[in-house]
């Protein structure tokens, strides 16, 4: 249990004790990081980098849901071509064509989306024909 300050004590000497306290018992020495220096000592100071660390960690976007499907529509665009093999391609368009369809039956907040589903087939032929297939 955590020692509370005694009276009489000044706040001060008092945490400075438990400071010295758990510096001699080791508790520093076992924490993540001990001897690293501090990442993003480099850049400089923004008041809200624990948020954007948080959302970094937790694969947050800022994006409104209509940009954010969007943007995974042109994320989904530019890995075809490294697809493996047609199951692939078609296992891609397939989810966000999903995704899609319910973003034009329930529009999400903000701007417009301005997707149309892909044509699977059509970009799997042209998937082919980059890919020397027939």
């Amino acid at each position: 249990m955590t020692e509370r300050k005694p009276a009489g004590v000044s706040f001060e000497s008092w945490v400075d004790k438990q400071i010295r306290e758990a510096e001699q018992r080791g508790d520093f020495s076992r924490l993540p990081g001990f001897g690293k220096p501090l990442a993003g000592l480099e850049h400089p100071y923004d008041e809200a980098w624990w948020i954007k660390a948080k959302m970094q960690r937790e694969g947050l976007s800022v994006l409104p849901p209509a940009l954010a499907l969007r943007k995974e529509a042109e994320d989904a665009r530019d890995a075809l071509p490294g697809a493996r093999n047609e199951a692939e391609v078609r296992r891609i368009l397939t989810e966000l064509n999903e995704k899609i369809r319910k973003a034009v039956l329930m529009p999400p907040a903000g701007p417009p989306l301005n997707l149309t589903p892909f044509d699977v087939e059509a970009t799997v032929q042209e998937w082919r024909a980059e890919h020397g297939r027939a």
